[in-house]
């Protein structure tokens, strides 16, 4: 049976070898433009980092190269989301990795709560907003 560890995080940051097992077979790479200067590795951890922060996208702290200017402007790693997206990358690499953890068994069913149906509602619920009266 699965282990349910007591706390549990979100990642923010894979290692290479779990970005190559979990995401790397789901990236389509545009054919078009120059390729990155900066590995897909380390992109695609900046986009966790900013889905994760819930901040704006220029607002994303990006590493300084050794010249002291941002190695990667906050552009080409949004317009990289936003590809992913469209393609439906995102949805292959939530699905894999899904998949990849249910058969490690290491799937937790009991933890998970996908639409929040059962999260409690805070000073309301199904009569939100009603007064009781009709016109």
């Amino acid at each position: 049976m699965t282990r349910s560890p007591c706390w549990q995080e979100i990642p923010t940051r894979l290692r290479l070898e779990q970005f190559e097992q979990f995401v790397w077979p789901h990236l389509s790479l545009g054919r078009r433009g120059p390729r990155p200067t900066l590995a897909l590795h380390k992109i695609f951890n900046y986009i966790l980092q900013a889905l994760y922060m819930g901040c704006q996208w220029k607002m994303l702290p990006i590493d300084r190269n050794a010249e002291g200017r941002p190695e990667i402007h906050y552009t080409r790693i949004y317009r990289t989301f936003r590809r992913s997206q469209a393609d439906g990358c995102i949805d292959a690499i939530f699905s894999g990795s899904v998949q990849q953890l249910h058969q490690d068994q290491l799937l937790d069913l009991s933890v998970i709560h996908g639409d929040g149906t059962t999260t409690a509602a805070k000073k309301g619920g199904d009569n939100l907003g009603y007064s009781g009266t009709s016109i």
